[in-house]
């Protein structure tokens, strides 16, 4: 499902979730609640993992990871949560409001991808595609919950490409976890997924809405109405035929290894020799 356009515009008295940065977006990043404070040593958990930004050709790609006790999985889903891609933007904010205050049941983390780190990673000798990285990922929040002292022993994460082979792939990298699901749509099928999408969902836009450009001189002369991000948005297209330099090509906030940059910077775009 593509989304809607992203109403860039600061919303007066509304709070900003502590998973966005106020720096250029040059690297990508991690953000990490603390462990909930109800959550006893050794206790059994269930964690859901899903993704925001995978297909817009603009702003980062962000996977979200969310756990809370096993036993206390029904109490999550009376919480109302639901596929992010489902929801409006403010029912989004304010679900990650209610997740937020339940610190004693809720822990959640966010890994933030820089558009130029999906380039590079993109476009480096090596094969490595997006599924590789979203994989690669996952794992590493995974890794880092595990790390932290989380007893994970459910697991459930919303499909990237075949999910018999990516369970499998997780069934052998974490043994000690006892039920690992891998499902297509499983935001929508699982609260504890739903839940992760809030996060990286949240966390996106607002790295989006308050993009800061890494190229000196250009905040005031380039428009923020990116339109959805998506390549096939009319609006989104437009954005990236008037933004573009001709030699220098796009700013840091575009995934110049996307199809659409590329033919782009071919037709319209200078060449230069080295």
């Amino acid at each position: 499902m593509e989304e809607s356009s992203l109403d860039i515009t600061p919303a007066e008295g509304v709070a900003r979730p502590p998973s966005g940065t106020n720096s250029a977006l040059l690297k990508s990043y991690t953000y990490a609640t603390s462990l909930p404070t109800a959550l006893e040593k050794d206790q059994e958990c269930i964690l859901g993992v899903d993704e925001a930004g995978r297909g817009p050709v603009l702003g980062p790609m962000v996977y979200g990871i969310c756990y809370c006790p096993l036993a206390k999985k029904d109490e999550l889903a009376d919480l109302g949560f639901a596929d992010s891609k489902t929801l409006k933007e403010d029912e989004r904010d304010n679900l990650l409001d209610v997740i937020m205050s339940r610190p004693d049941l809720i822990g959640w983390s966010v890994r933030v991808l820089s558009p130029m780190d999906i380039s590079n990673s993109m476009l480096r000798k090596e094969k490595y595609n997006l599924n590789a990285l979203a994989h690669d990922t996952t794992i590493q929040l995974i890794r880092e919950t595990l790390a932290s002292g989380v007893n994970l022993r459910e697991v459930y994460v919303d499909t990237v490409g075949p999910p018999e082979t990516y369970q499998a792939k997780l069934e052998r990298i974490f043994p000690s976890i006892t039920k690992i699901v891998v499902a297509k749509k499983a935001d929508s099928k699982y609260p504890i997924v739903s839940a992760a999408s809030i996060c990286a969902k949240v966390t996106r836009d607002d790295v989006l809405r308050h993009w800061v450009f890494a190229e000196s001189g250009i905040e005031e002369n380039v428009s923020r109405e990116f339109g959805s991000g998506y390549p096939s948005d009319p609006k989104t297209v437009s954005w990236l035929k008037k933004n573009m330099d001709p030699v220098f090509g796009y700013p840091n906030i575009v995934r110049f290894s996307w199809g659409t940059c590329k033919t782009l910077l071919e037709t319209s775009g200078k060449p230069v020799r080295w």
